[in-house]
């Protein structure tokens, strides 16, 4: 198991909070999401055998937030 850090543009609600989450959830291979609105910063649990931080990127930025 794997864990990275995204600094993330553009949440500013708790539903923002949620959004991500759910997104990086859904994905195989996410085994637990922690967005921080305070801190912009998005933590993710997951198995590199079953998915990559670009694809994790892709899915953040898909829910219509930027990852600078």
């Amino acid at each position: 198991m794997d864990c990275i850090e995204f600094n993330v543009k553009g949440m500013t609600c708790d539903g923002c909070v949620k959004s991500i989450e759910s997104a990086l959830t859904s994905r195989l291979g996410v085994q637990g999401a922690n967005a921080n609105l305070e801190t912009g910063i998005v933590t993710v649990e997951f198995e590199p055998e079953h998915i990559q931080p670009p694809s994790l990127v892709d899915t953040i930025e898909d829910a219509g937030f930027d990852v600078i």
